[in-house]
């Protein structure tokens, strides 16, 4: 109940008629891209189960191998066995394929925002306060626009998950390219570089580790919205952290919570930024 003098701005009728006018007029197009993330995602799984777990299991033991070395590969071994003994594979191949979804997704559209948010001050300034009205609103209220423009399901929960996690993909790679020296710029134009190859060939590979940096953050904020996203009906290991918080069991809630925790800790290191390996650095 407003209880102030001063009349209620309707902003949340404004946007209830506005979520009402996109789902009357654009349902089909919606129809579209959710059947596009379902198929997407349902190939992901299939691939996953076709590789069976041995295969899935020793593939992701040597990529962490590659990217971080012995201490990463050994963890992302005996994590994976441990998920796999818990009789949580099926579920944790699901949680992959929304989280891998939601990531591949959130590169393909922000990565080239991020571009333009780095090259472009104008856009920079626009996109800022978007990206923090993106980042500070809770997710759960992603989900209701979701429900009512892709229905109930992964595709809503993938939706959210890439509104939630794309931010920092964006302020990264526009902070990276932003960072330049400008030395380094003057250099490329004196050279007669057009804009297109100093952007390929200078901007984007000195940026690299801070866009790998947002990527990562992206990673993560994507599996933190694994629960949000069962709110909808989306499968995987957050439908099980759900289930044991409703009928109250600590068991299932313990061991697809460290389920997700084994993940998180496995993506947040292989994806961390190259640079750390050859300096060194763990």
């Amino acid at each position: 109940m407003n209880e102030t003098f001063l009349p209620k701005i309707p902003i949340g009728h404004w946007a209830d008629l506005l979520i009402q006018f996109i789902t009357n007029h654009f349902e089909g197009f919606f129809g579209y891209i959710a059947s596009g993330i379902q198929s997407f995602v349902d190939s992901l799984v299939w691939l996953f189960a076709f590789m069976t777990p041995i295969v899935f299991i020793l593939l992701c033991v040597a990529i962490a191998f590659w990217r971080r070395g012995i201490g990463v590969a050994l963890f992302t071994l005996i994590g994976l066995v441990l998920i796999y003994d818990l009789g949580y594979w099926a579920h944790a191949m699901q949680t992959f394929a929304l989280v891998l979804t939601s990531v591949v997704l959130s590169i393909l559209i922000g990565f080239p925002l991020g571009i333009l948010a780095g090259i472009n001050k104008t856009f920079h300034r626009i996109m800022t306060p978007i990206l923090d009205f993106m980042q500070t609103m809770p997710s759960f209220v992603y989900l209701i626009p979701a429900i009512f423009l892709f229905g109930t399901g992964m595709p809503p929960g993938v939706v959210a998950t890439i509104v939630f996690a794309m931010p920092p993909t964006i302020r990264m790679t526009g902070l990276g390219i932003r960072q330049v020296p400008s030395d380094l710029i003057e250099a490329s134009d004196a050279f007669g570089t057009t804009t297109w190859q100093k952007l390929i060939k200078v901007q984007i590979p000195i940026a690299a580790p801070t866009v790998m940096a947002g990527i990562n953050q992206s990673i993560m904020l994507s599996l933190s919205m694994v629960v949000v996203a069962s709110l909808v009906g989306a499968p995987g290991l957050g439908a099980d952290v759900y289930l044991a918080v409703t009928s109250l069991r600590t068991d299932i809630g313990v061991e697809a919570g460290l389920a997700i925790v084994i993940i998180a800790i496995m993506l947040d290191r292989i994806s961390q930024n190259t640079r750390n390996k050859k300096t060194g650095e763990s």
